[in-house]
């Protein structure tokens, strides 16, 4: 049965797999595996005994049926698993979960989900990187009118666009990198963090279990890991999905019928709407933009998280079943379609063109203000006369240019210069290399 529109709609399936019921169990077993391992390094369980335990605690053996049966008579998951576990280790059973607390092995085993699920992100982030790369390398010099307020300012490129785009991108590659120490983390601290079922080798035995699963250590848990952790990561996650619908919104502004400068990909057979056919909607760019804000709501929730009754209560646990697997299959899903609307897109640079054009004499009425005050008139007085002088020209329906040869604030041969987009342009060009320059090295 299908509920959830993730189940079946949003997200890829190489990252679902990661949340699936069967995955999140062989990570709990192999958590109860590295245990008994662990407790056998320091002769609390005989060799043998750890060995056998570990060979069972995987769903080859453990069947997700079984625990699902079990649960609905302890109503308690971790008891469920365990009991499953001792079903068919048979003598051994009594080593299995030996000194742990049920978040032991549940936080731990969601370090191990966090980081088997980044690198999908980092990659997909690299590729979109790449991708405005690309694009700000190829449509550099390509005039296009930049938007402050919704309305026509004053030239830009599509390159220094995308270069901007990029840069943000790398910035979130960079954040990854420096939160995976603080999220990658387990713990096997025991109930409410002392680690007292394993009397003096309760640090060292934590250590041995976390390095055997290649995770880090909350150095400070309770009987859970702590949520601050939980939280920021929770919190990058929405600061990436929420870059991704600033991408998917320029896309959706700039496809509006009125401008027409970008277009998201559309299918030859793909269907607008159900009553107007002639309709070439951004629904992936839609979706994004929809997503995002999905994913942005989970960051309360995990703040109010951290605070917990004392050593740990459960006012955490229910809601964290949706949005630790939610946020990062959202994310990771909506960086992908991010990626697909840019390669794929259909970029019309007549248009650009022709949208600059309209407004040419507006858009560059700095320069204009510029000149004035290099030629050593006050700036608020440049300011004014440039102001008053456009308005004026939309008033009398008379061009701005003339209006200032007229009026005698330039002259005929001054306008030449001063109505050309080129100092925009190579201005532009300029900083988009800049830009790019510094993504190579890092420095963003």
């Amino acid at each position: 049965m299908e509920i959830s529109p993730i189940d079946y709609r949003y997200g890829r399936e190489i990252i679902k797999k990661i949340f699936d019921t069967e995955e999140r169990l062989n990570r709990m077993l192999s958590v109860e595996a590295a245990l008994v391992r662990a407790l056998s390094h320091f002769s609390i369980v005989p060799e043998e005994v750890a060995k056998s335990i570990s060979e069972k605690a995987s769903t080859k053996y453990v069947k997700v049926q079984r625990v699902n049966e079990l649960e609905k008579i302890t109503k308690h998951d971790i008891t469920a698993i365990i009991r499953a576990l001792s079903e068919v280790s048979g003598n051994d059973a009594r080593y299995i979960h030996y000194g742990a607390t049920s978040n032991d092995i549940i936080d731990t085993a969601t370090a191990l989900q966090i980081r088997d699920a980044l690198p999908y992100i980092e990659k997909n982030l690299e590729n979109l990187l790449t991708v405005f790369v690309t694009l700000a390398e190829k449509h550099m010099n390509v005039a296009m009118t930049g938007r402050t307020h919704g309305q026509h300012a004053v030239p830009i490129t599509l390159g220094l666009k995308m270069a901007v785009f990029a840069a943000e991108v790398k910035r979130h590659l960079e954040r990854i990198k420096e939160i995976k120490p603080r999220i990658i983390v387990g713990k096997m601290s025991g109930a409410v963090g002392s680690g007292a079922g394993w009397h003096d080798y309760s640090i060292e035995l934590e250590s041995e279990v976390m390095n055997s699963l290649g995770l880090g250590l909350d150095i400070g848990s309770t009987q859970v890991i702590s949520r601050d952790r939980y939280a920021e990561f929770i919190a990058l996650l929405a600061l990436i999905a929420t870059s991704m619908e600033k991408f998917a919104l320029e896309m959706r502004l700039l496809q509006q019928s009125e401008i027409n400068e970008l277009q998201e990909p559309f299918e030859e057979k793909q269907v607008g709407s159900s009553t107007m056919a002639q309709k070439r909607n951004p629904i992936i760019s839609e979706n994004i933009c929809s997503i995002a804000r999905f994913v942005r709501s989970f960051v309360i929730t995990e703040y109010e998280n951290m605070p917990l009754w004392h050593e740990r209560d459960l006012s955490n646990s229910a809601n964290e079943r949706f949005i630790i697997p939610y946020s990062i299959i959202l994310t990771d899903y909506i960086i992908w379609e991010t990626a697909k609307i840019y390669s794929e897109a259909t970029i019309n640079s007549e248009n650009m063109k022709e949208n600059l054009y309209k407004s040419i004499e507006g858009i560059t009425a700095e320069n204009v203000l510029l000149y004035l005050t290099d030629k050593g008139m006050n700036r608020a007085e440049a300011h004014e006369i440039v102001r008053s002088l456009y308005f004026k020209s939309l008033k009398l329906k008379t061009g701005f240019k003339n209006l200032l040869i007229t009026e005698d604030i330039i002259t005929e041969e001054e306008s030449k210069k001063l109505f050309n987009i080129d100092k925009y342009i190579a201005s532009s060009i300029t900083r988009t290399k800049y830009i790019l320059s510094n993504i190579k090295k890092g420095v963003v």
